[in-house]
């Protein structure tokens, strides 16, 4: 969407039939004004998509240098390397960087969108909160604020994204656990109304069936997207009657979730059980066992996040087009040896 003038209080005294005086009562949540007229004026603000720039009303900067970070859950320590990289290109650019958790939750989303735009943020990247709706995003756009999803969409939005390739990276984890012999596969993590959640699970399905493994044989557990979730899953799994003997995790929280469950029940993640993460965070490599994940470039995303914002914001333009980055399966220890040569004679070959 390209840019348009920002609202004004003169539209909205029109919108509501109201003087500009009036307006500005409204907007200071003065006790003086009727509350039929107050609700009439609240009314024309949103349908005009007009943002109250307490900033600007206190110290009348005509320019923000302000950029929020709005991440849906900075205790993973993806997003946590995600924001690393936003920051590393803001700080570079003289642009202050602003980050604020949501916690999954849309309605503190809500608040803290609410909250930078009354400071006149001069753009934001948004990893949207699990439940959020296209809606949520409208006064933004209204207002011409420039705004950049990173790894997550929302459904029919026109919001530019950046994220990596999921069905990809979920297809080349799927082949590989295929590759070493496994024939009952599971997917683990997510709910099926994320975005990102149907596209790793498209790409895991698609290896499954191209590569001869039967739908029966295919077990699909949803959870929370942590390290709880992991423990669950697992648990779900291993209480069927023919349990799976390897699994894709939604990402790499969940797959530690899950090394952690296998240890519990005295299984070694690898050899008893494969694991396989997605996002292949820092702390994959140095997990016992070593954890095998596609990885996704994630500091990276987060530069070319933080580089579309700042062209947005110097081209005064909403729209951007979407980036899809490029993914690889790191192979480490976490998906044990080859099944189809576990049991032959010693000295006869194998794959680690």
């Amino acid at each position: 969407m390209a840019s348009r003038a920002k609202a004004t209080i003169f539209d909205i005294a029109r919108e509501a039939g109201v003087s500009k005086s009036t307006v500005s009562l409204v907007l200071q949540g003065s006790g003086l004004i009727r509350p039929e007229t107050a609700v009439r004026v609240r009314k024309a603000i949103e349908d005009v998509g007009y943002v109250y720039n307490r900033g600007a009303a206190n110290l009348r900067k005509a320019h923000s240098n302000v950029i929020g970070m709005v991440i849906n859950d900075l205790t993973n320590p993806f997003f946590a390397e995600l924001a690393v990289g936003m920051e590393r290109v803001f700080q570079s650019a003289g642009i202050v960087p602003f980050i604020a958790n949501t916690a999954e939750n849309p309605v503190r989303q809500e608040e803290v969108l609410k909250s930078l735009m009354e400071q006149g943020v001069a753009g934001l990247i948004v990893s949207p909160a699990r439940g959020t709706t296209p809606g949520a995003f409208r006064r933004l756009e209204l207002a011409g604020v420039p705004v950049v999803f990173a790894m997550r969409r929302l459904p029919e939005s026109r919001i530019p994204v950046i994220a990596p390739d999921n069905h990809r990276g979920a297809y080349l984890a799927a082949a590989h656990l295929i590759a070493k012999g496994h024939r009952r596969l599971a997917f683990f993590g997510g709910t099926s109304d994320l975005v990102v959640y149907q596209e790793r699970l498209g790409g895991f399905r698609e290896a499954c069936e191209t590569l001869g493994i039967s739908a029966r044989d295919v077990l699909v557990v949803e959870g929370e997207t942590n390290r709880r979730g992991g423990l669950a899953c697992l648990d779900t799994a291993l209480t069927m009657a023919e349990p799976p003997t390897a699994a894709l995790c939604f990402n790499d929280a969940v797959a530690f979730g899950v090394m952690l469950a296998l240890r519990k029940r005295r299984l070694e993640p690898g050899p008893d059980f494969a694991v396989v993460g997605f996002d292949d965070v820092v702390e994959a490599e140095h997990y016992m066992p070593a954890l095998t994940s596609v990885a996704v470039d994630t500091a990276g995303l987060g530069e070319r996040a933080a580089h579309v914002m700042l062209k947005l914001i110097q081209s005064r333009t909403t729209r951007a087009e979407d980036h899809i980055g490029a993914v690889n399966l790191v192979v480490r220890e976490s998906c044990g040896p080859d099944l189809r040569t576990r049991n032959r004679p010693a000295g006869t070959g194998g794959a680690a």
